[in-house]
């Protein structure tokens, strides 16, 4: 790490900060790459985090921004299913949050919840403390949402349906949907259905998956990238604005030269990091889908500061753009937007990281679609009556 500082490359710091707050969930989802997954570890952690862990994990939090003029951070207040332990909780690091950090930095507070704890007084208790609320759903209706079910192999769906509606009667605490999407549904149907639940904005992910653990195939060469261009023609045709999707965001921003602002696309350096319930320090939950201990730096608040997170070489690793990629990718038209997908989409047993994204060709496809979709929007407006045929 030394020689890569002396080298020129500077640490970027946090940003985002992932607090789990509860490592069980209520849910036995039948895709769960962190309860079904290759990486254990949640197993030797504690069920809950502890108040002492908390105000050890918003020192270092406050102190990471001290050191770095940040004028905003994200905190998200995740699980297993965070809701497990009431609000109480969630309120309380809010509340120490805000009593800690500097009144130059402004936090924004989410807790990501599977809604099947949530009631209108739930609701009305995070709201008052500024927590807004993101629900991970498959879809927007049962159809959608049949692999989410709970240990006895109960639907979830009533329940989160039911938390769907209260959020849609409450804008100012509904953060939006997240959406692990799957191939084989009808990407039409399901992303009528998200409209459905009158979300904010939508995150559409592609399956955690790899080299060694592919995804769940579909038809074509570029299944996953077929799908998200058909919801992609929906979304950017539609006669009413829809929510935004951020895939289709970020694309859309880096072809048009905008730095991303998320780790899947773009080549802008990892800025987020978990803190566990026993209040190790580790890089995001994703990579878990590789390996046992994929994710683990070894660190915890009670000992090291979150600048210490920024020279372990895993985070580093993700912090270098074009020169942290594979040759096929640093060779390819599309990196600039494509970034070489998602870090630990990348990973193969046999060499690590150092690879293209396991959905390469989706991503192409994708990236490409929405280039031509940009670029035909961009003629009609040189073309528009009125305007000069010497406008560049």
């Amino acid at each position: 790490m030394a020689a890569l500082r002396d080298s020129g490359v500077a640490p970027v710091p946090f940003r985002q900060f992932v607090l789990k707050i509860h490592s069980r969930c209520n849910l036995a989802c039948t895709y769960c790459y962190i309860y079904e997954g290759a990486d254990s570890t949640w197993r030797l952690r504690p069920v809950r985090m502890s108040v002492r862990t908390m105000r050890a994990a918003v020192a270092r939090i406050a102190e990471h921004v001290r050191a770095h003029p940040i004028a905003e951070i994200r905190v998200e207040m995740h699980g297993g299913e965070p809701l497990l332990g009431g609000p109480g909780p969630l309120v309380g690091l809010a509340d120490m949050l805000r009593a800690a950090l500097p009144r130059s930095c402004t936090p924004r507070v989410v807790v990501q919840t599977n809604g099947t704890l949530l009631t209108g007084a739930v609701l009305d208790r995070l709201g008052a403390a500024g927590i807004r609320v993101g629900l991970s759903l498959d879809g927007g209706s049962r159809e959608f949402n049949s692999r989410r079910v709970d240990h006895a192999g109960r639907p979830s769906w009533p329940a989160a349906a039911r938390a769907a509606r209260l959020l849609a009667e409450r804008p100012e605490v509904y953060a939006g949907i997240l959406t692990t999407i799957d191939v084989q549904s009808d990407p039409a149907g399901l992303y009528a259905s998200l409209l459905s639940l009158r979300p904010p904005s939508l995150d559409l992910l592609l399956p955690h998956a790899n080299w060694t653990t592919p995804p769940p195939k579909g038809s074509g060469p570029a299944p996953y990238g077929e799908w998200l261009s058909t919801v992609f023609d929906l979304w950017w045709t539609a006669e009413r604005p829809g929510p935004p999707v951020r895939l289709f965001h970020e694309i859309i921003g880096l072809l048009l030269g905008r730095p991303s602002t998320t780790e899947s696309v773009g080549l802008s350096p990892m800025a987020a990091l978990i803190v566990d319930t026993d209040g190790s320090i580790e890089q995001v939950d994703s990579l878990k889908s590789a390996y046992e201990g994929a994710a683990s730096t070894g660190l915890d608040v009670f000992e090291h500061t979150f600048d210490a997170a920024l020279d372990h070489p895993g985070v580093a690793a993700r912090q270098l753009g074009l020169s942290g990629l594979s040759g096929q990718c640093r060779r390819c038209a599309l990196v600039d937007v494509c970034g070489g997908g998602n870090y630990a989409h990348r990973f193969r047993m046999a060499d690590g990281f150092l690879n293209p994204s396991v959905y390469c060709v989706d991503l192409e496809q994708l990236i490409r679609h929405i280039a031509h979709r940009l670029d035909e929007a961009l003629g009609d407006l040189r073309n528009a009556p009125g305007r000069s045929t010497n406008t560049p």
